[in-house]
């Protein structure tokens, strides 16, 4: 496909969501803004000017990323240890974390048998 009309569609396809996002806006609004709130009604290009405000205040502008997809540096350090530690001293690590942070599993066994003791 030529590029020039990849770029002609990816243009025609972004403007009409931009147009059916601004126009769900508006109906949305208007539907529920006046009734809950006592709002007033706008028109399209009020809920366009509303979708670019929210724009600016919640996403701003340029950020190609939002999140760093990298892990961070706890998570790194905590696995080059892990990894290091020979295999009787991980099941230890392994096992005191399971009795410090698994309880329930232990209080979940003792409600299903429980033992009567008279």
């Amino acid at each position: 496909m030529n590029k020039g009309v990849f770029f002609l569609r990816c243009a025609v396809v972004g403007l009409l969501a931009i147009l059916a996002v601004g126009f769900v806006t508006m109906l949305l609004w208007n539907w529920l803004i006046p009734t809950l709130f006592n709002g007033p009604v706008i028109t399209y290009w009020q809920a366009l000017g509303l979708l670019l405000l929210s724009k600016i205040l919640f996403w701003g502008f340029g950020k190609k990323h939002h999140h760093d997809h990298k892990a961070p540096y706890w998570k790194k350090r905590f696995q080059d240890k892990f990894s290091s530690l020979d295999p009787a001293d991980r099941e230890a690590f392994k096992q005191k974390m399971k009795e410090k942070w698994c309880r329930w599993e232990q209080q979940s066994d003792a409600s299903e048998n429980p033992t009567v003791k008279d």
